[in-house]
């Protein structure tokens, strides 16, 4: 599974790659999505390169943005009681949408953007790509750190 995140705004981009990220619900910088990983998934990504970063989210990460930042519709904090019959606990929840179990789309009571903070101590830059030293493009598993620093 891939968390992306937009890093940029969308002040001179051009209109097929300001159509994708409106496709992946990446409107205003710093929000979140998952994605499950396939051939289209990765050529919106490489499309949008320029103003994303993602990598490949790990459990841990997943149930602290889904604790921390996961909402329902009408803007409640999703907490241990707010679930159906189907899961006793957020950990459940998080392990069955992480595994594939379900799906994102599955769930209609969560919202599937994820807002986040700017990230504590800053972005290292994000004109530059991962591999120059910034902080946009294809982060492997160290995109888990970023996440961490915007929870």
């Amino acid at each position: 599974m891939y968390a992306v995140v937009r890093l940029r705004g969308e002040v001179n981009v051009r209109r097929g790659i300001k159509d994708t990220l409106k496709m992946l619900r990446l409107h205003k910088v710093n929000h979140c999505i998952f994605l499950g990983e396939d051939k289209y998934s990765n050529g919106m990504l490489q499309k949008v390169k320029d103003y994303v970063a993602w990598g490949e989210i790990d459990r841990d990460t997943f149930k602290l943005i889904l604790e921390e930042r996961g909402r329902m519709i009408g803007g409640k904090r999703l907490k241990e009681h707010s679930f159906k019959e189907d899961f006793h606990s957020l950990d459940e929840f998080a392990d069955a949408l992480f595994t594939g179990k379900m799906n994102l789309k599955d769930v209609s009571y969560l919202k599937p953007v994820f807002r986040l903070h700017p990230p504590r101590k800053g972005h290292k830059g994000i004109k530059k790509s991962f591999k120059e030293g910034g902080e946009l493009g294809y982060h492997g598993d160290q995109i888990n750190e970023l996440l961490v620093k915007m929870r």
